[in-house]
């Protein structure tokens, strides 16, 4: 990464502006072309340097619930598993981790009620125990790269 990625990610995570052209807006905000941005913010997303770029939306302040969910998968059938668990349009994503739980992710629903339900379906299909990790505190961290 060079000084103008990391002035993109800073920029960037204080969020889009809204109007008709953000990105022109956010280009014009740090002294390149539209078109420059979007390359750098594709090539930063195509290299790993990102994960994922969009929208950030807290489900409970919108009145629904979220948890943080784990499972400890049998190496052999992790694709198999993944798979089940990706199919609930609840599952917000999910990562593999060298661990005993070894498969992570986080359901987001209308309500708590919805989540217990998500997992005990899980549970159920894929014949192994769900653990949830539901929040307890928030804390947020605000990263700014130095340049």
């Amino acid at each position: 990464m060079d000084e103008l990625d990391r002035k993109i990610i800073n920029q960037l995570q204080a969020g889009l502006p809204l109007s008709a052209q953000p990105y022109a807006e956010v280009a014009t905000q740090l002294g390149v072309d539209e078109d420059e941005l979007i390359t750098r913010l594709q090539a930063l997303l195509d290299n790993k340097v990102l994960s994922r770029f969009g929208p950030m939306y807290d489900a409970q302040k919108m009145g629904g619930a979220f948890s943080l969910v784990a499972m400890k998968v049998p190496e052999d059938d992790f694709d198999q598993v993944a798979e089940i668990v990706n199919s609930y349009s609840e599952v917000a994503h999910n990562y593999q981790r060298d661990h005993a739980f070894n498969l992570w992710f986080v359901i987001a629903t209308e309500t708590h009620q919805q989540i217990g339900e998500v997992n005990r379906d899980i549970q159920q299909r894929t014949g192994l125990k769900v653990y949830d990790f539901p929040k307890l505190v928030e804390y947020y961290v605000g990263l700014q790269l130095l340049l």
